[in-house]
Order: structure tokens, then sequence, then C-alpha cells
């Protein structure tokens, strides 16, 4: 697999987590995960805003035993389980107490795939990373590996590969399932971009 930069700390700390979850779209996840190395582009990420977002696990400055990594420095992993089944992958940013995060709900599979088709146990298409539960089953992530190091640790990393994407190529829309958030429910804090014309700028 080709190499590219390894965002660094700076990336994480930014304030402002709508930039951060734009930002991370044409980034590479990356996993090595028992010594098996798997990618895939990040196509679709949903921003939560920390205490005022109502949509947030911190809500309200909510602190429990699951919670507690977002309060860390960003750079971290969020990964919590979902319905008792799905872990779902967070980017944790800001800093530290301040409790924001990114949901990262799609990938372009990129290296690694006759991996992933086994953690999936079925042929793995640009469909099969759509869906955070999906992303985190092939890139073998899973809610155990909450509070990892993205900056420094070699377990779970995100690279920058240099693609070059358009604003205009990234949708902006409310995020999805959490209608529970009322007003905050209709926030634009989903952005994704077609996997489709993702594949063709990879090449």
């Amino acid at each position: 697999m080709k190499e590219g930069a390894k965002l660094h700390e700076g990336f994480y700390l930014q304030s402002d987590v709508t930039l951060i979850a734009r930002e991370l779209i044409g980034k590479l996840l990356v996993t090595n995960i028992n010594g098996q190395l798997t990618s895939g582009f990040i196509t679709e990420t949903e921003a939560y805003n920390g205490v005022i977002d109502k949509a947030s696990h911190a809500y309200g400055n909510r602190r429990t035993n699951r919670t507690e990594t977002m309060y860390k420095s960003g750079g971290r992993a969020y990964i919590y389980l979902c319905y008792g089944i799905h872990s779902l992958f967070n980017v944790v940013t800001n800093e530290t107490g301040t409790p924001h995060a990114v949901l990262i709900r799609s990938i372009l599979p990129y290296y690694g795939i006759p991996i992933m088709e086994e953690r999936a146990g079925r042929k793995v298409t640009e469909k099969e990373g759509i869906g955070p539960g999906r992303v985190s089953k092939i890139l073998g992530i899973n809610f155990k590996q909450d509070g990892t190091d993205l900056v420094s640790g070699n377990l779970i990393w995100v690279e920058d590969h240099n693609i070059l994407i358009d604003p205009m190529e990234i949708s902006c829309t409310p995020r999805i399932g959490v209608g529970y958030a009322q007003e905050d429910a209709l926030l634009k804090y989903r952005f994704v971009i077609d996997y489709k014309l993702m594949r063709n700028k990879v090449g």
C-alpha cells in the first residue's frame, strides 16, 4: 500500500468539528489489526458538537464510562457499541475537556480487500463500506479499542493522500438517525461524497 502522510495532532485539535468532518472526506482510514493491514478512503462523516449538541453522547456535559474518551485531547478514537452489536468508530477532536467527535459513516475499501472479505464473510464491493457498522467490521475495529491514539499509535490512524476534492463535490445534509435530537436533528452536520466519484479520484 502506498504510504501517505499520517494526520498530525494539530489537525485533530482544530476547534470547528464540522470543518474537521468535512476535511476528513477523502482521507485514508488505516488499521493494522494483528499484523493485517487494511484501509479505505473516507466518503461520509458526521460531526457531533459536544455539550451543546442534543445528538451528542456528551450533550449537557454528560460524563460516563463510555463518554469519557470524548473529553480527552483530539486525536483519539471514540469507539462505542451500538445496539450491543455494532462497533462505531469516531475521531475525537478539539482540546482536552471539549467532547467533540466525528463519526466515520462510510469508506471506499482500498487496501487489504481479501482480509476485509474474510471479516465480512462475503465479497467486498464499494457498497460494503457504506454504513458505520460495516466500516468497523471490514477494518477490524472493535469497541475494545476505544481510546486508541490515532497520532502516535500503530493500530488505527488516518492518512492524507492529497486526493483533490472540490468543496462542491461534498454534500452537506442533516445527520442520520438522530430524530431524538429535536431541532439539532436538522443541523447539516453530515458530509458525504459519492463513492463512485471517490473511486475515480483514487484511480
